[in-house]
């Protein structure tokens, strides 16, 4: 089991990283944007205050905090992050390392190796850490729609990848032309994208229909029937844990503002008016995404490499694009990323293997041999 030394040492050595990417981007932002450059520079000085209690906190157990070094290569891959992505999105994948920071400082709280003066301590940098994601909100909405998609386009491209790297590694395995190859997979891809575009703008249509029709009935219900929808109200609450009266007394105030179809909407049917995804943006974030997924796969051989090199730097490519999905895919889900990539990696590659095995045993068995 780790030490609390070495739990330290690492929350030493992230707040340190945080307090030199903080301070690059109030430099980089001070004559562009003055607000956010006092925003980042709040948030270095309220990291530099996190680091010092580390130190503090590392030395009186003998440790050498002079050994704890920045990374200024990791520094410079967070800048480029945040100048490539903007700062809504990047936000959106620091808050996944954040996690892994808070669940570490409530363990440690909940041990028994820390004073009380250095727990009162520990506790406001956690509250620190809980509403860092509040201090760009503003920053954050301006990607809303495409964090609200980008599910389709990640499920797309990482379906559109998998199939045509499974098909390309199948042709391979009966084919030695990468030419044949890579016309075999563009078909499958072109198809492919089509047939997932139609399915998810059909799906997504039919989904959105049938909630609109629900909070349409609810609707009439709170014109017409509100008794109904107030006891329900009164229900949750109560299973909530308040009281009779109170819950009463709250559903009214509900009603009066008009509510309760909205609250019976999310609470009994999950259903939240304003998140009712779009169809046809949803056909087309798979669609398109789907394609893409399915071109790189297919690159070497439009290429016209030799078909071994050509299938190798296929599946390396396919490797690095399935990790970059992974990857986003755990962010989004709050998912472990090591875990998720690996996941990814490991099935779509399997499956591109196992049917250019199956590609060159019918290759041999059927004496179909084309190059």
């Amino acid at each position: 089991m780790k030490s609390i030394l070495y739990f330290a040492k690492e929350a030493l050595l992230d707040e340190l990283h945080a307090v030199a990417v903080y301070s690059k981007l109030a430099e980089y932002y001070r004559y562009k944007n003055e607000e956010l450059s006092a925003k980042f520079k709040k948030l270095a000085n309220m990291e530099k205050g996190h680091a010092n209690f580390w130190m503090e906190f590392l030395k009186r157990r003998g440790y050498d905090v002079s050994t704890v070094k920045v990374n200024k290569l990791k520094v410079a891959f967070w800048i480029l992050l945040f100048r490539v992505l903007g700062l809504g999105l990047t936000f959106k994948i620091l808050e996944s390392s954040e996690r892994g920071a808070i669940k570490m400082y409530s363990k440690m709280l909940e041990g028994g190796e820390l004073s009380e003066s250095e727990k009162a301590v520990l506790k406001g940098i956690l509250e620190d850490e809980l509403i860092h994601e509040n201090t760009f909100a503003e920053e954050e909405t301006r990607f809303k729609e495409f964090v609200e998609h980008i599910r389709d386009a990640v499920l797309g491209m990482n379906d559109g990848l998998v199939e045509v790297l499974s098909v390309s590694a199948g042709l391979v395995g009966v084919y030695g032309n990468p030419l044949y190859v890579a016309l075999g997979g563009l078909i499958v891809g072109i198809g492919g994208a089509l047939s997932m575009g139609i399915g998810a703008l059909t799906s997504v249509r039919a989904q959105k229909q049938v909630r609109l029709g629900t909070l349409s009935r609810l609707g009439i219900a709170a014109k017409y029937a509100t008794h109904i929808l107030t006891s329900k109200v009164i229900g949750y609450l109560k299973k909530w844990g308040l009281r009779e009266e109170e819950a009463k007394t709250i559903a009214e105030e509900v009603k009066r503002r008009g509510m309760l179809d909205k609250i019976v909407a999310e609470e009994e049917y999950g259903i939240k008016e304003e998140k009712l995804e779009n169809p046809i943006k949803a056909g087309l974030y798979t669609g398109v995404f789907y394609a893409i997924g399915a071109f790189i796969p297919l690159t070497p051989y439009f290429l016209m490499l030799p078909i071994k090199m050509a299938l190798l730097l296929s599946f390396i490519m396919a490797a690095l694009m399935l990790s970059l999905m992974g990857f986003l895919i755990a962010i989004i889900a709050e998912l472990d990323i090591k875990m998720k990539v690996l996941e990814l990696v490991t099935t779509g590659l399997g499956s591109a293997i196992i049917t250019f095995a199956i590609g060159r045993l019918a290759s041999i068995i059927l004496g179909i041999e084309i190059s």
